[in-house]
């Protein structure tokens, strides 16, 4: 998918969104992620927004949904990056993405998933 970049990192899948997601590239994305988690058997997925300029009540759905798979799946959601402007727009959308773990950089997400790896035994 153009623009989409998906890599592991230490058993996590880190999906970087573009700057712009049509929305026909949204919905392919929860399906390409899902297969993604099950090739890598990913332990977490972290789905960073940083690049993202504009996430609509769509995407914000579409969002929800990947982190919903994920959680069904066994793979605990993380949302990195998210910019001010961008959260405010979501909780005037009345979409507030509840109980998606977040983290204000893709650095930070991954330290508290290293965190959180660290403390299981």
């Amino acid at each position: 998918m153009e623009g989409v970049h998906i890599l592991t990192v230490e058993g996590v899948l880190v999906v970087t969104l573009p700057g712009v997601t049509d929305d026909r590239m949204a919905e392919r994305l929860v399906e390409e992620v899902a297969g993604r988690l099950v090739e890598h058997r990913a332990r977490a997925v972290v789905i960073d927004v940083s690049n993202a300029r504009l996430i609509d009540s769509f995407m914000g759905r579409v969002l929800e949904q990947m982190a919903r798979t994920a959680r069904l799946m066994g793979v605990e959601p993380m949302l990195t990056g998210m910019r001010p402007e961008v959260a405010i727009t979501l909780i005037e959308l009345g979409m507030t993405l509840g109980g998606i773990a977040t983290a204000l950089s893709l650095e930070h997400g991954l330290a508290r998933l290293r965190e959180r790896a660290g403390g299981r035994s």
